[in-house]
């Protein structure tokens, strides 16, 4: 494989994804010129490969290990997950926090509604 090749893969499943470099920079641990730079075909580390590719789902050759579905179901959860700690932060420290039960129900419904809700089109903003 060719890094054209691993390029026309990655910058395929960008725009599958729907996410800006930017918010790829962030959600890969990586510098937005970074991240540009891969986009041009300059070097970049391997690590830099490796953790562009992960964030959206593919090896290390720009396969395909998530599909999109598993991939964006995975991306809810985890800002689902991130969004109702900070309620329970808040919540706890006003002596509210909420049960686990509560929790994973609040949680659910996030998911859900960063997949099929209003706020889809905001479930790979960083």
């Amino acid at each position: 494989m060719t890094r054209q090749d691993l390029l026309h893969k990655v910058e395929l499943r960008k725009k599958e994804v729907g996410i800006t470099l930017e918010n790829l920079a962030k959600l890969s641990h990586n510098g937005v010129r970074t991240v540009h730079r891969f986009f041009a075909g300059e070097d970049v580390k391997l690590s830099t490969i490796e953790k562009i590719t992960n964030t959206l789902g593919l090896d290390f050759a720009g396969n395909e290990t998530l599909s999109l579905k598993e991939l964006n179901s995975k991306r809810a959860k985890e800002k689902a997950i991130f969004l109702a700690s900070r309620v329970q932060h808040t919540s706890a420290l006003e002596m509210q926090g909420l049960n686990e039960e509560h929790l994973n129900k609040m949680i659910e419904k996030l998911e859900k509604t960063f997949l099929t809700g209003k706020y889809k089109d905001k479930l790979w903003i960083a």
